[in-house]
């Protein structure tokens, strides 16, 4: 080493700690695969200088052929593997191996700090297989040399908090990581045993693999996804899957084909089976990495992916873009827009067959990666119609009846009863508060089904779809007059009539009372067991959807709300009656205010001035006391 530079020691980032005890004690239960993470990190490094060099090929010089080449040596049992590609620079050393630039990671992996082995698959989305070395080493040593550089760094470390840094000689380009294996781990020095890894693991690899220095790869070092689809076995999809997209678990959809016509591009994506914890990341994009002609362009070509696909792994193969297409280029290219296209196309259409084919798996899909598709219904009006039939909800028809399944739109469409004009839906913080909303119970009454809806993205996407089938989207909360024609039960439409004849008064006094605290106040036939509620006119928004833009400093000032009473109620009946006495006005004030904090409550709303709602409080519960005294 050269010692013009003193080595600088420094410290792991508190996440880099913590994740390789998890790593080390916890995560794998097949240590070989360390060997395909540091084979597929080669391969990236490889492909990143390929790129490069389309139009800097000095940066390859008189080394332009890519390999990775991987030594045992006995004596000093040590595996070493080499790659000839982008190599890393002092600073690149220090941040991709003793930090985790990633947001949301301390969090993460906070929640994750006593998981068992089967709950900790996700470790992979932070690409940092690099770590699984030390599942069977006791040192780690990386030397890097950048290409186009004449510098070499070396970078030290047993995984236990701390690692050097110090300038070092290396006479070529990328990367060398030396590993010094623990007691206990002499299998990994068997020539055929790391064949066998390699094989198993790493024969998708586009780079070939050279070990102990054989003139024959160890692996086939063809890109993967050229191949016939007959040719490829299902452990060759999962093994490449892992690779590309640095991952753990196994994918709950494989989609490859290859268009051909106007634009020819092979397509290799797969849709994970377990969710990124930073899939609503504001910084999170999509993981296509771009190729052209068998060359690897870029992880994240901007306007190849839809946002709301972004979950997507994989790889894309242009036969059509140049191959010195910079990725600033990519961005308003036509031949990328038109990729874009015919493989959203594609993958909504697998998407809809593995929802016909396979119920369960597709619930567990919807569950992960749900809330993202619902993005491209108010975002991507071209492929608006094809999302609405992937939707999945929870709804009044399936809970609380031992049949928790997802219902689709198609679903509640046929099911409609007679008369329903609407798609009905409720929006909430949870299904357990939903299901006691006083908005549903006429619903319930009528045996209206209710899609119950608890993500954001819920708020907006029922008014940019607008329809299903001819059906519009209409939330409860604003909804009760829909109700009258659809049939009730008889005894129910009976005590309605009946109910509402002597109500005027009361609703008078409360439209008096409540001012310009209420738009209006008026009966209803969407409520059953609860006195009073709140909902919205028909031109304003929806009161959960109000509520989270206020919140959010959308809007500054919420609409007023409509007080709607339920005439069968025992409560409003003696109101109503009190209502025709003199004097009611002052008797039922406080009463009158309860009910409408009562009805604001409900909604999740506060309460604006809760020092006199105790004081009506009080003074309606003294009055009932003294009442039972008399």
């Amino acid at each position: 080493m050269s010692a013009s530079k003193p080595a600088e020691q420094m410290q792991f980032r508190a996440e880099v700690s913590r994740l390789l005890d998890i790593v080390v004690h916890s995560l794998y239960s097949d240590k070989e695969v360390f060997l395909r993470e540091l084979i597929s990190n080669a391969s990236d490094a490889c492909d990143k200088l390929r790129y490069a060099a389309v139009t800097q090929p000095e940066l390859t010089g008189d080394n332009p052929d890519f390999k990775i080449t991987i030594d045992i040596d006995q004596k000093a049992r040590t595996i070493t593997v080499n790659d000839n590609g982008i190599g890393m620079t002092r600073d690149e050393l220090v941040e991709n191996l003793g930090t985790i630039a990633r947001s949301g990671t301390s969090a993460f992996l906070e929640q994750i700090k006593d998981a068992k082995k089967a709950d900790i698959n996700q470790i992979g989305q932070f690409g940092v297989g690099f770590y699984a070395a030390f599942m069977v080493s006791q040192a780690v040593e990386v030397k890097s040399r950048k290409a186009g550089s004449e510098e070499a760094w070396s970078w030290e470390s047993d995984g236990r908090g701390e690692f050097t840094v110090e300038e070092t000689d290396k006479s070529t380009r990328g990367t060398e990581i030396t590993i010094y294996l623990k007691q206990g781990e002499d299998e990994f020095l068997n020539p055929e045993r790391l064949r066998t890894i390699i094989g198993k693991y790493s024969d998708h690899i586009a780079i070939p693999v050279i070990l102990n220095g054989e003139e024959k790869p160890a692996n086939r070092a063809g890109a993967l996804w050229l191949r016939p689809k007959n040719e490829i076995t299902a452990d060759q999809y999962k093994e490449f899957y892992h690779h590309v997209a640095h991952a753990y678990d196994d994918a709950a959809l494989t989609l490859h084909w290859r268009a051909e016509g106007v634009i020819e591009y092979t397509g290799l994506l797969f849709v994970p089976s377990v969710k990124p914890f930073d899939l609503f990341d504001p910084k999170r994009q999509h993981g296509v990495k771009l190729f052209v002609k068998r060359v690897f362009i870029t992880d994240h070509a901007d306007g190849l992916v839809p946002p709301w696909l972004r979950f997507l792994r994989g790889v894309v193969d242009s036969e059509d873009l140049p191959l010195n297409v910079s990725r600033e280029m990519l961005q308003n290219n036509p031949t990328i827009a038109k990729m874009r296209q015919g493989l959203t196309k594609r993958v909504l259409s697998d998407l809809a067959k593995f929802a016909n084919d396979d119920a369960a798996g597709y619930a567990k899909f919807w569950d992960n990666f749900g809330a993202v598709l619902k993005e491209g219904l108010y975002e991507d009006a071209d492929h608006r119609k094809d999302l609405s039939k992937l939707v999945r909800c929870r709804s009044t028809a399936t809970l609380g009846k031992g049949n928790d399944e997802l219902v689709s739109l198609a679903d509640y469409v046929g099911r409609m009863k007679e008369g329903q004009e609407s798609i009905f839906f409720i929006c909430g913080e949870s299904i357990e508060k939903l299901q006691r909303n006083p908005h549903l119970e006429g619903f319930k009454a009528k045996g209206v089904e209710v899609l119950l809806l608890t993500e954001t993205v819920d708020d907006f996407w029922p008014a940019s779809l607008e329809s299903f089938d001819g059906k519009s989207f209409k939330s409860v909360t604003r909804a009760g007059e829909d109700l009258g024609k659809i049939d009730a039960a008889p005894d129910h439409a009976e005590a309605l009539a009946k109910a509402g004849e002597g109500t005027a008064d009361l609703v008078a006094l409360l439209k008096l009372t409540l001012g310009d605290e209420v738009k209006d106040v008026r009966t209803t036939d969407r409520l059953t067991s609860s006195p009073v509620c709140l909902t919205a006119d028909e031109g304003d928004l929806d009161i959960h959807l109000e509520r989270f833009l206020k919140q959010h400093n959308q809007i500054r000032t919420a609409s007023k709300r409509i007080l709607e009473l339920n005439p069968t109620h025992a409560l409003i009946i003696q109101m109503a009656a009190r209502a025709k006495q003199s004097g009611a006005a002052d008797s039922l004030k406080d009463i009158a205010w309860l009910l409408f904090d009562q009805a604001r409550l409900l909604d999740g709303d506060t309460l604006s001035d809760p020092v006199a709602f105790s004081e009506r409080l009080g003074n309606v519960l003294v009055g009932a006391v003294l009442a039972k005294a008399v």
